[in-house]
């Protein structure tokens, strides 16, 4: 199924302890580059959360945000620093002493000096945290990719109204192609009876050699047959089911794009420029969505 790169995916999660959101946003990207962005104390978890992304994403840029809310109170600890606390108190003491000053240290004072009582997350069961981080991880990543799969059907959609359009305008070429040497013998005719001015008879076969020269400089079937080619691989990649098929659909619409060219330069014809110009306005409209395909 054709996917496209650009979604949304959002899940919430509890295991009693904490309430865990991630959201898992993707946009157009040449690669599978994954960002996490969470708080800093669950870093270790960092690694596991891009493989369990990168196992449902292939390609694109995707920003992983991990918000953790702690809702009971076993998450932090409130920790003595006795040393420190031991060097305040001496060096008021010292200080008390030096000056002759009057009063006491009391317990109140040294409790609000800085670094005497610290809140540490307690954090020490990586594996309880990784399992509880990831579940939401992986739902929200099924979430996103549900999204990119209902984009792309879209997208598919749109291709393939863009492929239609793009085959009836050449099929007018291929109806109009051969009477273009029709018209340029005709005309050489008439050019060069208006220089004779009846005073000698046509060169007939000199006319037919310059119509075939002309004709096998402007023949344009085989880029015709070409294009046609490509428009049919262009159906049966949309309806393949295979995924990640972006890349290969890139590289079709580039030869989509030259044989174009290709037909636009040797045509020599104003209608079969007019036609091709808005084959080519097609084929930009097509690389432009292919573009957002995974």
């Amino acid at each position: 199924m054709i996917k496209s790169m650009t979604g949304f995916g959002r899940s919430e999660y509890t295991d009693g302890k904490r309430n865990i959101t991630v959201e898992i946003k993707s946009v157009n990207h040449r690669y599978c580059d994954v960002t996490v962005k969470m708080p800093r104390r669950y870093g270790f978890v960092e690694d596991k959360v891009k493989s369990a992304v990168k196992s449902k994403l292939r390609r694109g840029k995707i920003d992983v945000s991990i918000m953790v809310e702690n809702i009971t109170e076993n998450d932090i600890n409130i920790k003595l620093n006795e040393p420190i606390a031991h060097q305040y108190y001496d060096n008021l003491k010292a200080l008390q002493n030096s000056f002759d000053l009057c009063g006491d240290i009391s317990l109140a004072l040294l409790a609000t000096m800085p670094d005497v009582m610290k809140a540490i997350p307690d954090v020490e069961d990586e594996e309880e945290m990784t399992k509880a981080i990831l579940i939401p991880v992986e739902e929200a990543a099924l979430n996103l990719e549900k999204m990119r799969e209902a984009e792309g059907e879209k997208l598919s959609e749109d291709l393939l109204i863009k492929k239609d359009n793009i085959k009836k305008l050449l099929d007018k070429i291929s109806e109009r192609a051969p009477q273009v040497v029709v018209d340029y013998t005709a005309k050489l005719k008439e050019r060069i009876t208006e220089l004779l001015a009846g005073n000698a008879s046509l060169p007939e076969e000199r006319i037919l050699t310059e119509a075939a020269i002309f004709a096998d400089k402007c023949a344009i079937d085989e880029e015709i047959t070409r294009l046609n080619s490509h428009l049919i691989q262009l159906e049966k990649i949309l309806g393949s089911g295979n995924e990640a098929e972006g890349k290969k659909l890139d590289f079709l619409v580039q030869e989509m794009n030259r044989e174009a060219n290709t037909i636009g330069s040797k045509a020599n014809d104003i209608t079969i420029t007019n036609y091709m110009l808005e084959i080519k306005s097609e084929i930009e409209k097509v690389r432009e969505q292919v573009q957002n395909i995974e």
